[in-house]
């Protein structure tokens, strides 16, 4: 996240995407980059599992969580990121925006949020100096059969993320989960896919997938609600 553009995160529920945000905290948080920022409306129930490595005690204390249980409270909390003392995060984490949309679902305020984000994270990296910016990664979950509101948000937050990561569901093997994920960087290079495993003791391990690049438009039409 910290080499590239602001990424959007996007699939249905249990697709993994705080599992995803939460394996990137760790990477970033590990690398010596310094404090990563991850924010979400509740606490999680519980971390998702990797090697003993990734969940080493000095990389979860990089991982500063915070809560805020409402649009306005983000909102605020992101006004006053110029206060916050200590030194500015390497990655700024958002989980859940579909829950902080649900209260303020119209477009201005989507806009007002997604231009808050990205300006925060300005600021994060000019605090932290040349060659040193922060990253930023927003999960977005979609439905299968959204509304007209949920295709213009969507459509909105593309414009804000010209990067995005499609999540989807694939067949299973035996007490496994897996999520076929495509990575669109945003002109920075070819798509690209993964698969995204969830085995059964929880651990998740990520690897390429063996096909060429995906396309992941039809997944596009079908979150917004535009085929039949």
């Amino acid at each position: 996240a910290e080499a590239g553009p602001p990424l959007l995160l996007l699939g249905a529920p249990g697709s993994g995407k705080t599992a995803l945000l939460f394996a990137a905290a760790l990477e970033a948080a590990g690398e010596g980059r310094g404090p990563v920022l991850f924010l979400t409306r509740r606490p999680l129930q519980s971390l998702p599992r990797g090697t003993g490595a990734a969940l080493d005690p000095l990389r979860l204390q990089k991982i500063r969580f915070q809560y805020p249980p409402s649009t306005g409270e983000l909102l605020r909390l992101l006004c006053s990121a110029h206060e916050a003392p200590g030194p500015a995060p390497s990655l700024l984490l958002l989980d859940g925006l579909e829950e902080y949309l649900a209260k303020d679902p119209g477009p201005q305020e989507a806009a007002y949020l997604a231009a808050l984000l990205l300006d925060t994270v300005a600021y994060f990296s000019h605090r932290r100096g040349p060659n040193r910016d922060c990253g930023l990664m927003v999960a977005l979950q979609t439905q299968e059969e959204g509304d007209s509101g949920d295709a213009l948000q969507l459509t909105l937050f593309q414009r804000y993320f010209p990067a995005q990561c499609w999540l989807q569901p694939d067949a299973p093997g035996p007490g496994e989960c897996h999520i076929r994920a495509c990575l669109e960087p945003s002109g920075l290079g070819p798509r690209t896919e993964w698969c995204v495993t969830f085995q059964p003791d929880g651990e998740m391990k990520i690897t390429r997938w063996p096909t060429q690049a995906c396309d992941p438009s039809s997944d596009k039409s079908s979150s917004s609600g535009d085929q039949p």
